[in-house]
């Protein structure tokens, strides 16, 4: 990942007008259901791993990280923990 890949990175939670400089490059949408959707290119993991500090330093719960690739196909990874109910025991 040297040419920068595309992210949306969903939090729980409005960012103030002053915290959307913090994320400068990157679009802040804020949608009705509550949450920030911050979405960009990515230079490379360790610009991304800033990026999930900066979200932990602010203190707003992680939902989703959304690697968006340039075929325009999205592969999930949720911090949702929650069992599948199509799953059996």
């Amino acid at each position: 990942m040297s040419d920068g890949t595309g992210y949306e990175i969903r939090i729980q939670g409005h960012l103030h007008d002053r915290w959307r400089a913090w994320f400068d490059g990157l679009t802040v949408t804020t949608a009705s259901d509550g949450t920030t959707l911050l979405r960009g290119d990515v230079v490379d993991q360790a610009a991304l791993h800033g990026l999930l500090r900066k979200v932990a330093d602010l203190g707003l719960p992680l939902l989703s990280v959304t690697h968006v690739g340039p075929d325009t196909a999205t592969t999930s990874t949720t911090t949702d923990r929650s069992p599948d109910p199509r799953r059996r025991p």
